[in-house]
């Protein structure tokens, strides 16, 4: 939601698509419209498993505290995902995780996904993991957590790895 694409038509033109030449939009009444796509999906007893991605990071507070309205059927049902695009860097992923942390259960979050073939894409997944263990050791810090190293590495593992597998259904 929320990607603005091809927004230099010039630069498009000279060079195509996927060379920088889109950004982060904005939509007035997003929660508003998604909220009535995910009702009509659960009346009609049709609500898919779900991740909602926002370019936006303004919407972020908007869409995880919608989705709880609508869990249920299996682990974390809607999720909010992880921050990508013009998001995938230390504050954008920080806050991201932070928002999910604080609106929802952190420890069923399904991590940073790609739909990206490119060989280039996996160091993101390297950075978020340790964007990630930043993020909870800043809360032991603080005192936010519990100072546990198995309770939070099974935590760490199960958003690098293990949720994103039971979620998919990987492998089965």
């Amino acid at each position: 939601m929320n990607a603005l694409r091809n927004a230099n038509t010039r630069g498009f033109e000279a060079l195509g698509r996927d060379k920088g030449y889109d950004s982060a939009g904005e939509q007035s009444a997003l929660s508003h419209e998604v909220a009535r796509y995910l009702d009509a999906a659960a009346r009609a007893d049709a609500l898919p498993r779900t991740i909602l991605y926002s370019l936006n990071e303004n919407d972020w507070l908007g869409l995880v505290t919608l989705m709880q309205s609508f869990q249920g059927g299996c682990k974390q049902k809607l999720q909010l995902g992880c921050a990508w695009w013009v998001n995938d860097q230390f504050d954008g992923m920080k806050k991201q995780i932070t928002m999910m942390a604080e609106q929802s259960l952190i420890a069923n979050f399904t991590g940073m996904l790609t739909d990206s073939r490119s060989f280039l894409s996996y160091p993101r997944h390297e950075y978020f993991r340790r964007v990630l263990c930043h993020t909870i050791g800043e809360w032991v810090e603080q005192g936010r957590v519990p100072e546990d190293e198995g309770y939070l590495g099974k935590v760490v593992e199960d958003i690098c790895y293990n949720n994103a597998h039971d979620y998919f259904g990987f492998f089965e």
